[in-house]
């Protein structure tokens, strides 16, 4: 009797070893698909986006922009005080493509009448170096040192005031859903390093600062939205 509880103890010991050595893959796997989500899901906005008739982003200021952010479905939640909260990602702009690209959150607050729920998808150009540094930092407000201005569509870019198209960021956003009040002031971007690390073992700014990889470096779960971006905009 005594051997059969030892026996049962030692097995019970060496499944519990083996499940502890799985549970790290397992979690890997569990953020490459994470990435894998947010990459297409961002890929899929941007496409949508850009395949609406005289209503895309103009070509001009896509070849313009130094770096590309999409967050897609971002959350807005207001009874009185409102906030934002969307996850996304961003790839800058290098020679002959865009690249890899970097997890990012995006979040925000404000006070006043305001009630109603609704998704937003969101696309940011960064289009100078001072938009760029802010991606540095580890929480970036927008309009902050980097002005934020609406960004034209279609034929409304010809149009555009030098003011306007000297933002250091231009704005496009798609709403789905009832949203009343007024719309939230502040938004800030940090990175989201737990899914940067599970990916690339590197925190955002140093993905920022360094070399940028080659497509076939990139895992392939992520490489759906440079090669979007690549699809519409390659210098």
């Amino acid at each position: 009797m005594k051997f059969v509880m030892r026996r049962a103890r030692l097995d019970a010991a060496a499944l519990l070893l083996v499940t502890l050595c799985a549970l790290p893959a397992l979690a890997q796997k569990g953020r490459l698909k994470d990435a894998e989500r947010h990459s297409q899901a961002a890929s899929d906005i941007f496409t949508q986006i850009m395949n609406v008739r005289e209503k895309g982003i103009p070509t001009e200021l896509l070849n313009k922009a130094e770096a590309i952010a999409v967050f897609p479905s971002v959350l807005k939640v207001a009874f009185g005080i409102g906030g934002k909260q969307g996850q996304g990602v961003i790839s800058r702009r290098v020679k002959g493509g865009w690249s890899e690209p970097v997890f990012f959150n995006l979040g925000g607050a404000s006070i006043g009448a305001q009630i109603g729920a609704s998704k937003t998808d969101y696309v940011f150009l960064i289009m100078n170096e001072e938009g760029l540094n802010g991606l540095l930092r580890d929480k970036f407000e927008l309009g902050g040192e980097a002005g934020v201005a609406a960004g034209p569509v279609g034929r409304e870019a010809a149009a555009s005031t030098d003011a306007r198209l000297s933002a250091g960021i231009l704005s496009y956003s798609r709403s789905r859903g009832a949203y009343i009040g007024a719309a939230i002031k502040g938004a800030f971007i940090t990175p989201d390093n737990d899914l940067n690390q599970a990916v690339y073992s590197r925190k955002a700014k140093e993905l920022f600062s360094s070399a940028p990889m080659t497509l076939a470096d990139m895992p392939a779960a992520v490489r759906i939205f440079p090669r979007t971006l690549g699809r519409y905009s390659t210098k």
